[in-house]
């Protein structure tokens, strides 16, 4: 196992133990089973997604793998990634909350729904990483990167953004909480502003880039922004 293996796989470990103990210990009770389905569609969704990028893409593995608001190098995007990390963490607590105090109820076919469309999303970002390998996770241009305009980047300029947003949305609703809502309005408006900010940054920085925002109008999704 190499250095790089080793350290996606230590990560992948620690997010998703955290999830869980973001779940579990506001929840105080083991017995909260839409935790426990979300918790498996997330850890098979990003498990699968691991796998088969340490094996075709490990670059890109190696850009994700720098992440959170330290590794940013715009003072602004740090600022973004702190609120948008405080957020998802928040929607996990509340859900707990509200299942520990019972103060929404969200019907079993909602849940599975929630489940099914989280899943989706984790697709969108999948079929995004196979299409673009300098997808990182902080905001940067390689030296040899080029714009992207195939695939899912010939409907939206931001088809990972979308994906997320996707998965985040129906995140409450898998979890069976209502109230976990409210910690996806932060987050929703700290991906929009983090995309802004990363076209202006990218027109500074990515040749041919300005050309393809007047090819691809819409950010998010076909028809609408």
């Amino acid at each position: 196992m190499n250095d790089l293996t080793k350290r996606a796989w230590s990560g992948l470990l620690s997010l998703l133990l955290a999830i869980g103990a973001l779940m579990f210990l506001p929840a105080w009770s083991l017995a909260f089973w839409q935790g426990w389905v979300y918790w498996l569609v997330f850890s098979g969704s990003v498990l699968l997604i691991t796998i088969y990028f340490l094996r075709h893409d490990p670059s890109l593995i190696e850009r994700r793998l720098q992440a959170g608001p330290a590794a940013e190098k715009q003072r602004s995007q740090r600022v973004i990634q702190l609120v948008a990390s405080i957020a998802f963490c928040a929607l996990f607590v509340v859900a707990g909350l509200d299942h520990r105090f019972s103060w929404s109820r969200v019907p079993v076919a909602l849940v599975g729904a929630g489940d099914a469309l989280a899943g989706l999303g984790f697709l969108v970002v999948f079929l995004v990483f196979k299409e673009n390998t300098y997808t990182s996770s902080i905001i940067e241009v390689a030296g040899d990167q080029t714009v992207i305009s195939t695939g899912p980047y010939g409907l939206v300029r931001h088809p990972m953004y979308a994906g997320a947003l996707l998965l985040l949305l129906m995140t409450p609703l898998a979890l069976g909480s209502w109230w976990a809502l409210v910690p996806v309005i932060p987050l929703g408006v700290a991906i929009v502003w983090r995309l802004l900010d990363e076209e202006r940054f990218l027109i500074r920085s990515l040749p041919g880039y300005k050309a393809y925002l007047e090819k691809v109008s819409r950010r998010l999704m076909p028809g609408v922004w």
